[in-house]
């Protein structure tokens, strides 16, 4: 069975609110423009359904996908709290850069407590303070790494980057690109993630997607930055004439972007809709939390294609919104989401083996008769081809060039 009723689900949730800074912060970034919301009649047809949407995350801001609406509000929140005040007002990365660049590097000892201890730093001596600039640091799959790095890049500032054993070669290169620093785990995203907790001190900010204990407000900031997606698909919406949807489908890591999904589809005053979470079938972490009542780790390391959703831990900071709002877990293999990929190539998207797992998603729901005519689905799609070569390899032609972004 592929499609799985959320055991935790229930009515009523409280949703925080999104503060509208978040999208004027996006809009204020070099090349931000709204991503397009498609309307797919062909796959609406083979789904049995009214309409199908695609809100297309293939090129945002110069990167192939979403990640960057998260990396960029966290970072800058990051850096506001580590100034002790606002940058405001600002009007352009040029200018915001230059304030980033007033932050002088602390002095002392600066903790991150891991789910593994808490590990430190001595504190640097006072002639490596007054050069030694600041760094941002994450762990990745591959395309929320390549966002902290194109961030450090564009405010002055270095960056290090963790990827877990087998990232392919064009995820490693396409970060170390942005100018960082990639260093590769002997383990999976899990490891990568303990190891670059351990590496924060007073020069070095973490920038994670995922919180652990003690670590939980830049990865609630990386949640909040989704929310451009949905204020975008909300007038997108209004401007074609459409009520909008009745069941999402989110790809789903360790939580982050489905909390984000969740915070917009479960408000008082939101139609109500269907939130279907699309995991890979070995990398499950959220449905088998979701089954256990409680956060839970998956045994050994995932290994499907879909890199961006191979997670064992759902995030802690996003688990009360997923475990409650979303209605449905959904798991598909790594064929079911080549075959998707193709699907969506037919009609004009490129949509790499993460994103597309969202129409591999539907038409698992489908399948188990959970879409009805009337329904008007929306996929979101979280990624471009972010690897050219294996994007080649399962659709049958490369990816189209894509405009070069003015910080390449």
């Amino acid at each position: 069975m592929a499609v799985h009723p959320n055991p935790m689900h229930r009515q009523g949730l409280v949703i925080p609110p999104v503060t509208e800074d978040v999208r004027r912060f996006h809009e204020r970034l070099d090349g931000y423009v709204p991503t397009p919301l498609r309307r797919l009649d062909p796959l609406a047809e083979q789904l049995g359904v009214a309409e199908v949407w695609v809100k297309d995350e293939a090129w945002r801001l110069g990167l192939p996908a979403f990640k960057v609406l998260g990396a960029s509000w966290a970072t800058y929140r990051l850096l506001e709290q580590r100034r002790g005040a606002t940058f405001e007002p600002w009007s352009s990365i040029a200018d915001l850069r230059d304030r980033v660049a007033e932050l002088a590097v602390g002095s002392g000892r600066s903790e991150v407590k891991t789910r593994f201890g808490t590990a430190g730093a001595p504190a640097p001596s006072p002639a490596a303070l007054s050069t030694a600039p600041l760094t941002l640091a994450a762990a990745t799959d591959g395309n929320h790494g390549r966002a902290v790095a194109r961030m450090a890049k564009l405010l002055g500032l270095t960056s290090r980057i963790r990827v877990p054993a087998g990232t392919v070669a064009a995820r490693i290169d396409a970060i170390a690109s942005e100018g960082a620093e990639v260093t590769v785990s002997d383990g999976g995203y899990d490891d990568a993630v303990a190891e670059v907790a351990a590496w924060a001190d007073d020069t070095t900010l973490v920038v994670s997607d995922t919180s652990w204990e003690g670590y939980e407000q830049v990865p609630a900031w990386i949640i909040e930055g989704y929310s451009t997606i949905f204020a975008e698909v909300a007038e997108q919406f209004a401007d074609a004439g459409s009520p909008g949807p009745t069941v999402v489908c989110v790809p789903v890591g360790v939580g982050a972007f489905a909390a984000a999904t969740v915070g917009a589809y479960r408000r008082p005053d939101e139609e109500p809709a269907l939130v279907a979470a699309v995991e890979p079938v070995d990398a499950a972490c959220v449905m088998a939390s979701a089954v256990a009542g409680e956060v839970i780790t998956l045994e050994g390391e995932q290994h499907s294609i879909m890199a961006g959703l191979n997670c064992g831990t759902p995030s802690p900071i996003a688990w009360p919104l997923v475990s409650q709002g979303v209605d449905v877990f959904v798991t598909v293999t790594d064929d079911e989401a080549r075959t998707a990929m193709r699907a969506l190539a037919d009609v004009g998207v490129v949509s790499g083996e993460s994103g597309a797992a969202s129409y591999a998603g539907a038409v698992q729901l489908a399948a188990a008769g959970r879409l009805v005519a009337s329904d008007r689905v929306l996929l979101l799609s979280t990624e471009g081809a972010t690897d050219p070569v294996a994007y080649e390899q399962i659709v049958g032609h490369p990816p189209p060039s894509l405009p070069m972004s003015p910080a390449t």
